[in-house]
């Protein structure tokens, strides 16, 4: 797993990382729901769709858009087990542990708040 500052800033340099904002309706839900609201559905996609060691679809499991969350994902790279490797140095084919779904959590935390205060 990544210090967060470092990921950040890898996060800044990817063309395709950095192109992703909450807005329209996933916007609209951010500011109707809450951050808090919003993270519990966060915890709960990370533990179904992404906790199992080899997860369903896995790839194809996160829409990119339809909940904020999903937006986060992939603009954070926790979008599947293949990112996840890939940026957060969390390997493939075993199922996450509590760290690692938190550490996943403070990452997509981190990305929604500076959406919401970036949004106002």
């Amino acid at each position: 797993m990544r210090e967060l500052d470092d990921l950040f800033a890898a996060l800044s340099r990817s063309a395709f990382r950095k192109k992703f904002q909450v807005k329209g309706k996933d916007l609209e839900y951010l500011h109707n729901k809450g951050l808090t609201t919003v993270l519990s559905h966060a915890e709960d996609f990370v533990s179904k769709r992404l906790s199992p060691a080899l997860p369903e679809k896995d790839g194809k499991q996160t829409p990119f858009r339809g909940h904020p969350v999903f937006v986060a994902q992939h603009a954070t790279a926790c979008c599947c087990r293949g990112c996840l490797e890939k940026w957060h140095r969390i390997p493939m084919g075993r199922a996450l542990g509590i760290d690692e779904q938190a550490y996943i959590l403070r990452v997509l935390e981190r990305w929604l708040r500076e959406q919401f205060q970036r949004a106002g």
